[in-house]
């Protein structure tokens, strides 16, 4: 992707957090997305998905309304707020199931592990700001999912993988 059209898609972003239009450019690039919202560097708010549902703009501006406003850990973002916030857009691939819980890449992959009717997901880049080993991110993957921290060596559990583009205002 290149450099001015992953401007305008953190465009779009910021644009549908602060309640403004944006111009359409591409409406049929289709992807899974996560929109990361971060202040003074600590994260301030995250949503996603893993497959894409329609076009990507119109994705990316419903997932950083959602980020913003609705992610259950943190009160809705302030406004006033918006000017001192990053944001981050990760492109996903297509996710791919891995034999076991331990064939993965920390750093590359992303890694979705779903057990009994739950879910829980960690883009590439949780690796890289936890420090965290193999392990120890399957562990809080399981807890994340609601779990014990031992429910990732579960033979019933399934884990999947991803890579990601990961792009931000800081960067561009």
């Amino acid at each position: 992707m290149t450099a001015e059209r992953k401007k305008e898609l953190l465009a779009i972003a910021r644009n549908a957090i602060a309640g403004s239009k944006w111009a359409r450019h591409n409406a049929e690039e289709r992807y899974g997305a996560f929109v990361t919202i971060r202040k003074d560097g600590r994260l301030r708010g995250c949503i996603g998905f893993l497959e894409p549902a329609s076009g990507i703009e119109d994705e990316i501006a419903r997932l950083a309304r959602e980020a913003a406003f609705s992610d259950p850990r943190f009160p809705p973002l302030p406004l006033s707020e918006l000017p001192l916030c990053t944001i981050e857009i990760s492109l996903l691939t297509k996710p791919e199931r891995i034999a076991g819980p331990l064939d993965f890449t920390l750093h590359r992959d992303g890694i979705i592990m779903v057990l009994g009717g739950r879910r829980a997901v960690f883009l590439p880049q949780v690796a890289d700001e936890t420090g965290w080993t193999k392990e120890e991110m399957l562990s809080a993957l399981s807890e994340k999912a609601g779990l014990p921290p031992s429910a990732w060596r579960s033979d019933e559990a399934v884990f999947l993988t991803f890579q990601a583009e990961v792009f931000s205002e800081d960067d561009l």
